[in-house]
């Protein structure tokens, strides 16, 4: 497509059109409309891009904080907090969460749910690079330890109002639009209304470069594969994992832990900010 489109159009004409169109598939994909968006593909030399937005930490809390479900505020926090996919979120299964050793493992076979056509199905992750150990910081096993006792004969960790496996386009309609948008009934301020629940993973990059987590750590975690000669001679030390989680973990006592329980249950780990939460002003 952009071979054809350079006949007649400079490159910044096509960076353009590309763009619009992998705003429009981006949507398709949000709504289950489609599988994947092609667009993502394409390597143009179209100069700058729009930079993603990210989540302070105090954002994450608040977004958390907005929702009903202990559940859905849960999976906001996992998001913001391990950086997995919204296929790897939905899909994750009890039997992949192991609390006490702190870790999720995302499986080659059925690590992560797939949407296609109005179905969903469990298959392989995105790339091999993909299936890993996502290690947790403390809070984040607890968190997780409590919602198992919410619903001990559950199979996946994360669920629909039914139940039933998300969907990525209710959740965003249901959960995740709303709590963006806030509401001046309750005095929250919009949080970045363009964000996505994707935008989550570009939060955890943020948030580790901030604390200064070794590069091959970092693609370590986010399921990429680290190439060149790094990936080749890197190699991830406990010692880094150790210090990347106690960076996490500060993280959270900090912005997460301290002030009212938006959970909607007692027995949950406190994870808002204020009983109304933050808005934008403050």
């Amino acid at each position: 497509m952009g071979q054809e489109l350079r006949r007649s159009l400079s490159e910044r004409s096509v960076a353009d059109i590309v763009g619009l169109l992998s705003m429009i598939l981006g949507e398709a994909v949000d709504e289950g409309l489609i599988g994947s968006n092609p667009c993502r593909r394409l390597r143009l030399n179209s100069g700058d891009q729009p930079e993603r937005p990210h989540a302070d930490p105090d954002e994450v809390t608040t977004l958390a904080g907005r929702v009903s479900s202990v559940d859905n505020a849960t999976l906001i926090v996992t998001a913001a907090y391990t950086g997995m996919r919204w296929g790897e979120l939905a899909g994750l299964q009890w039997s992949r969460v192991d609390p006490d050793k702190q870790e999720i493992h995302v499986d080659a076979r059925d690590g992560a749910l797939h949407e296609l056509h109005g179905k969903l199905e469990l298959g392989p992750p995105k790339t091999p690079a993909s299936v890993r150990t996502v290690h947790l910081p403390e809070f984040l096993a607890e968190l997780l330890t409590q919602l198992r006792r919410e619903k001990p004969t559950a199979r996946f960790v994360f669920t629909g109002q039914d139940g039933g496996l998300h969907r990525r386009s209710n959740f965003r309609r249901r959960v995740w639009l709303p709590a963006l948008r806030g509401g001046t009934t309750l005095g929250w301020s919009p949080i970045k209304p363009h964000m996505h629940l994707h935008d989550l993973r570009h939060t955890h990059k943020t948030w580790m470069i901030e604390d200064g987590v070794p590069e091959v750590l970092q693609h370590k975690r986010m399921g990429h594969k680290f190439r060149g000669v790094m990936g080749v001679y890197s190699h991830v030390t406990r010692p880094m994992i150790d210090a990347m989680l106690a960076g996490l973990q500060a993280r959270w006592e900090h912005y997460g832990a301290n002030c009212g329980d938006h959970f909607g249950a007692p027995t949950v780990v406190k994870i808002s900010c204020s009983h109304s939460a933050p808005t934008n002003d403050q």
